[in-house]
C-alpha cells in the first residue's frame, strides 16, 4: 500500500519591508511521504521570499514536470519557477525555457558539489538565480514544522527572521550563489 502525503496546515504571516509586502497566508501544504522537515520549511520560506497573492505550491517531489513553487501570470504563462534542493540540469533547463525567472533554494552541507558541475551550463542566463540556506537554518526551521503552525517571518534590510507561537526564533542564514549572469 502507498503511503500517502501528511497535510500540513499553516498560518504564515509576512512583514517584509524589503519588498513592502504585508499579508497573513493561509496555506495547505501536502508533505509527501519522502519529504523531510527540513524540505517542508525550507517550501514555507521559499513562498515567504516570493509571496504574491498568486504564488502557488506545485506538484514538486512528486511531479518532475511541476516546480516546487510557482507564479502563473492571468493568462497562465509562468513567471517564476521556484526548485528546492540540487535539481538536475535538465530540470532547470526546462525551468528556464519555460519561465521569466527561476529560483533554486539549496539547503545542503555543500551545494558546490551539485552547482560546480553544472554551473557552466547557464554562464549567462540572467534568468537563474540560486540562494543557499544554510543547513544550520534548515534544521532549525525544520523544529518548527508541525502539522497546525502559526508563524511569523520578518524581513528587512535582507535579514529573514521566522518565529512561531511556541516562542521559537530563526534567524535564517542565507547567501547568494548565484545571481545575475
Amino acid at each position: 500500500m502507498a503511503l500517502k502525503a501528511t497535510i500540513h496546515k499553516a498560518e504564515l504571516e509576512i512583514v517584509d519591508m524589503d519588498r513592502n509586502y504585508y499579508a497573513t497566508h493561509r496555506l495547505t501544504l501536502a508533505c509527501h511521504p519522502s519529504e523531510t522537515g527540513e524540505r517542508l520549511m525550507i517550501r514555507l520560506l521559499a513562498f515567504a521570499l516570493n509571496a504574491d497573492e498568486r504564488l502557488e505550491f506545485g506538484k514538486g517531489i512528486s511531479d518532475p514536470d511541476e516546480p516546487d513553487l510557482w507564479l502563473k501570470d492571468l493568462a497562465g504563462a509562468i513567471e517564476l519557477w521556484i526548485e528546492l534542493g540540487h535539481p538536475d540540469e535538465r530540470v532547470l533547463s526546462k525551468a528556464v525555457g519555460r519561465s521569466s525567472r527561476v529560483i533554486v533554494y539549496t539547503y545542503s552541507t555543500n551545494p558546490a558539489l551539485w552547482w560546480d558541475p553544472i554551473k557552466h551550463r547557464f554562464e549567462g542566463e540572467r534568468k537563474l538565480f540560486v540562494f543557499h540556506v544554510s543547513l544550520r537554518s534548515a534544521k532549525d526551521l525544520a523544529r518548527m514544522a508541525d502539522g497546525s503552525m502559526n508563524l511569523q517571518c520578518s524581513i528587512q534590510d535582507g535579514e529573514i527572521w521566522f518565529r512561531d507561537d511556541r516562542d521559537g526564533a530563526v534567524r535564517v542564514e542565507m547567501e547568494v550563489a548565484r545571481s545575475l549572469g
